[in-house]
C-alpha cells in the first residue's frame, strides 16, 4: 500500500507560471486592494470592479501553464497516495495530472450563487450581470473571500491527520486558517517546507527539513528525498 503524501500548495507555486501574488506587493493582486476585490465588502461596494477583476484572472489562467513544480506532484503518485491541499484558485495542478485536489479558497474557473452557497457551475467564460441561478439570484465567483467561512477546512484538516508525510510548497503560512492545518499533523509525520523565503515555524517538532528555494527547484529535492524511503 502506497504512503500517503499531502501537500498545502500556497501562491508560490503558481508564481512560475506567471500568475502573480499579491504578498509580495503590499497588499496590491494585479494592481488592486484586495480589500476591494476579494472580501464581501467590496463585492457589495462595487461588484462591477469585482466581476471585471476575476474575467481577468479567468483569462490570465488560460495563457499561462503549469510548472515543473506542478508536474513533479503529479509524477508523484506513481510512488505515493498523492492530495494535494491548495490556497490556490487556479486549476495548474489538475491540469499538471495531479488527481487529488481539494481547493480551500474556491475555483476561478467556478461560479456560484450569490444567495446559495451549494449552487455551483463550471465557468469558463466572462461572468456578467444577468448571469442567473435558477432563482433569478445573480451569480459571483466561486471565491472564498477574506471574512467568509472556509467550507472545505473539514475534509481538509481529516486528510490532513492521515498524512503520512507532509509537505508545504509555496506559503507563507500567514493566511488562516489554511496555515493552521500543520498543527493537524501527527506527531511523528515528517513536514518538508519549500519556499524561497520560508517563516519560522515556532515550536513544530516534526519539521524535517526547510527548502528555501523556488517550487520546481525544491521539488526537484523534495522528490528525490521522498523516493529515498520506498
Amino acid at each position: 500500500m502506497k504512503k500517503k503524501l499531502v501537500v498545502l500548495t500556497g501562491a508560490g507555486i503558481s508564481a512560475e507560471s506567471g500568475i502573480k501574488t499579491f504578498r509580495d506587493s503590499d497588499g496590491l493582486w494585479e494592481g488592486h486592494n484586495v480589500m476591494d476585490v476579494a472580501t464581501p465588502e467590496g463585492w457589495h461596494k462595487n461588484p462591477a470592479l469585482v466581476l471585471d477583476f476575476y474575467n481577468q484572472r479567468r483569462k490570465q489562467l488560460k495563457e499561462v501553464e503549469p510548472n515543473l513544480g506542478h508536474q513533479i506532484l503529479a509524477e508523484l503518485e506513481n510512488h505515493f497516495d498523492v492530495y494535494i491541499i491548495t490556497q490556490n484558485v487556479d486549476d495548474l495542478h489538475e491540469r499538471a495530472g495531479s488527481s487529488n485536489v481539494l481547493h480551500l479558497h474556491g475555483e476561478l474557473l467556478k461560479v456560484r450563487s450569490s444567495k446559495n452557497v451549494n449552487y455551483i457551475l463550471d465557468w469558463q467564460d466572462d461572468l456578467n450581470f444577468g448571469d442567473l441561478d435558477d432563482n433569478q439570484n445573480q451569480l459571483r465567483p466561486h471565491i472564498v473571500w477574506f471574512g467568509e467561512e472556509v467550507p472545505a477546512l473539514d475534509e481538509a484538516i481529516a486528510i490532513t491527520q492521515k498524512a503520512d508525510y507532509f509537505a508545504v510548497i509555496g506559503t507563507s503560512l500567514q493566511v488562516y486558517p489554511a496555515a493552521g492545518l500543520i498543527d493537524f499533523t501527527n506527531p511523528e509525520t515528517p513536514i518538508y517546507y519549500i519556499d524561497p523565503k520560508p517563516t519560522k515555524i515556532p515550536n513544530l517538532r516534526n519539521l524535517l527539513d526547510v527548502i528555501p528555494e523556488v517550487a520546481s527547484e525544491g521539488m526537484k529535492i523534495l522528490k528525490k528525498k521522498l523516493t529515498e524511503f520506498i
